[in-house]
């Protein structure tokens, strides 16, 4: 029996990978969404205020993250009951009803799409639905003490492994029964609630998967100081866990800790970080971090991807946006740039091509490699900035330069030769039509 459980949670993250195409789209900010509908989370219950107050809130926010194509929606639980003062059959009620919210939602969403008949959606006639996980939220020791003490692990020596457990068993219990796919434990921020958490699945001998997510501000170690590496390797040791990863942490610091991570499992990584900022947990806010610049965390790869997806919905406002939002660009964010310039009204934005070009060298002293000249040629081109005149001796410049930068590709002075080929009327070098070269 104990073995079947245990298989059954791996295989099912393991299909619901497969399902979705190798990796899963987790919802996001639950708090900040629902402040931007208008609600006041300044409670010690935080998020998990409005399932009492404002449960069709909750649901909105459930579903417009289904509709931007989460895989993965948390329930507003994290926080828990007991800060309220309510009694136990009243917190019982309402982390079940978190989770209730959260299959509504999904199931409102499914509904929608069944009847739009969407092609996303329905296939030869059957409707294999685009796979959606509820998670229930588990919030640390912290957490529930709302006090911010999540943001930095120290509990104090009198709150032993034994204290962590007592606290979490009952709510514990209790998700796991309550419909949803997996335990989420968010914003770990020590390996011995790692450790109570790890003891209690097996305890408890919980039936549905979970999976451990760390917080980290340093890139290195959890907030406690303990390390990363200890953490993952606890969380890695329970056969119930089925993801480890990251949350709550500025986006800077995640790509360091995802190899720590996998260092020590060869389990999903989940990620989901925070905006840079740092709570306050007098004001319950998240504030600018102090003596960091927030947008040194639109780290480049992020800012690569964006800036992609901006030039294929042809938006080149938002492509220049988010290219100078990029702190630290390496040659990725520039050769994105540069093809996201020929993608977008070349006519429009060739000049500001040119100028990016010629910053790269002078301004940043980056060398342009043979992908920036093609990218110049082919934006010049597409801007009609090319007369028929002038085409040659650009091939020609760009034939000279390339063959600098890359002597040993024959393709370079095949491409050349059909170029000049298509040059009617002018003269061709010798040295593109000779046999050795074309």
């Amino acid at each position: 029996m104990e073995l079947g459980i245990v298989e059954t949670s791996s295989r099912l993250m393991t299909d619901f990978l497969q399902k979705c195409g190798g990796y899963a789209v987790v919802d996001g900010g639950f708090a900040t969404e629902l402040e931007r509908h208008g609600a006041d989370l300044n409670d010690p219950l935080w998020s998990a205020k409005c399932v009492i107050s404002s449960p069709h809130l909750v649901r909105k926010v459930h579903l417009d993250y289904l509709h931007a194509g989460a895989n993965i929606i948390i329930t507003a639980s994290y926080q828990g009951f007991v800060a309220k003062g309510l009694s136990e059959e009243e917190a019982e009620l309402l982390l079940r009803r978190s989770v209730e919210i959260g299959c509504e939602a999904r199931e409102i969403y499914y509904d929608k799409c069944t009847t739009k008949g969407s092609s996303d959606y329905i296939e030869s006639g059957n409707i294999p639905r685009r796979p959606v996980l509820v998670a229930a939220s588990i919030g640390s020791y912290g957490a529930c003490l709302a006090d911010g003490s999540e943001y930095s692990g120290k509990y104090g020596h009198a709150v032993s492994l034994k204290t962590l457990k007592d606290f979490h068993r009952g709510r514990l219990q209790i998700l796991a029964k309550s419909g949803a796919d997996l335990i989420a434990f968010e914003t770990i921020p020590n390996k011995l609630e790692a450790k109570a958490y790890a003891e209690l699945l097996e305890e408890e001998e919980i039936n549905i998967p979970a999976w451990f997510s760390f917080n980290s501000k340093d890139g290195i170690n959890v907030v406690s100081g303990d390390s990363i590496l200890e953490c993952a390797s606890i969380a890695d040791s329970c056969k119930r866990v089925v993801a480890v990863g990251i949350n709550c942490t500025p986006p800077r610091f995640i790509h360091g800790l995802v190899l720590s991570i996998q260092k020590a499992t060869s389990k999903p990584v989940v990620i989901y970080p925070n905006s840079g900022e740092t709570y306050n947990a007098e004001l319950k806010q998240w504030v600018k971090s102090s003596g960091v610049v927030v947008d040194e965390d639109f780290v480049s790869y992020i800012g690569t991807a964006l800036i992609d997806m901006f030039a294929r919905c042809g938006d080149p406002t938002s492509v220049m946006q988010v290219f100078n939002k990029v702190m630290k660009r390496d040659v990725s964010a520039w050769t994105v740039a540069f093809g996201a310039m020929a993608i977008i009204e070349p006519q429009r934005v060739s000049r500001t091509g040119l100028a990016i070009f010629r910053a790269m060298k002078d301004i940043y002293c980056i060398a342009p490699q043979a992908v920036h000249y093609g990218c110049m040629v082919d934006l010049l081109g597409r801007a009609g900035c090319l007369p028929d005149t002038q085409k040659c001796s650009v091939a020609a410049y760009t034939a000279e330069r390339l063959t600098e930068l890359d002597p040993e590709r024959i393709g370079i002075h095949v491409l050349l030769s059909n170029i000049y080929g298509c040059c009617e009327g002018q003269a061709t070098p010798k040295e593109e039509r000779s046999p050795q070269n074309a």
